[in-house]
């Protein structure tokens, strides 16, 4: 069976199509895990993305059983304590270097370093508003009322804490008569 003219014509075109696309996906494939060309702990990704954003250092801890390490995800919010070599994951890290704060992990396929993750501190740029001064007594904030009533509400409130205070210490004074007439001993601090 013989393919027709326009066919044989175009095939030289679309074999080349064809080897060069296979070129570029194996080209593609031994790319650097790292670029000289970002910060120390990302890594590039070939798809355009920063891959070292889809995984983080987030803490180191020395345990009895070796050092665990926080990886976070921030695309699922969620971190994991792990092992150095421990699987289950979507990443494994490889290598430790806790004095430095570095990790090695291996995930798809790929092997990059990530750092302990810095937390960003910002200052304030809004100016802070100053409040109105205001002079502050016991009665301020009442509409209406001006100094002699304040003074009479206060000297009110000084006898009424007063009169309380003398009817606890009656009724003290009762219980401990009380307490004399049954022969029992008076309570501590009576």
């Amino acid at each position: 069976m013989s393919l027709p003219m326009n066919a044989r014509r175009f095939s030289p075109w679309l074999m080349a199509l064809f080897l060069g696309s296979g070129l570029c996906l194996r080209t593609l494939g031994q790319l650097a895990d790292t670029s000289p060309f970002l910060a120390p702990g990302t890594a590039s990704n070939p798809a355009g993305g920063d891959d070292g954003a889809s995984i983080e250092l987030r803490g180191i801890m020395s345990t009895s059983g070796g050092y665990l390490f926080c990886i976070y995800d921030p695309a699922k919010k969620a971190g994991t304590w792990v092992n150095l070599n421990e699987g289950g994951h979507d990443f494994v890290v490889r290598s430790a270097d806790p004095a430095h704060d570095l990790v090695t992990v291996q995930s798809s396929g790929r092997t990059f370093t990530l750092a302990l993750h810095q937390a960003k501190v910002t200052t304030l740029t809004e100016p802070v508003v100053n409040m109105p001064n205001r002079s502050i007594g016991p009665f301020n904030g009442y509409p209406g009322m001006n100094r002699g009533d304040a003074a009479r509400r206060l000297d009110a409130v000084a006898a009424e804490v007063r009169r309380r205070r003398l009817l606890r210490e009656q009724a003290d004074q009762v219980d401990e008569r009380a307490a004399q007439m049954r022969g029992a001993p008076p309570e501590p601090g009576q």
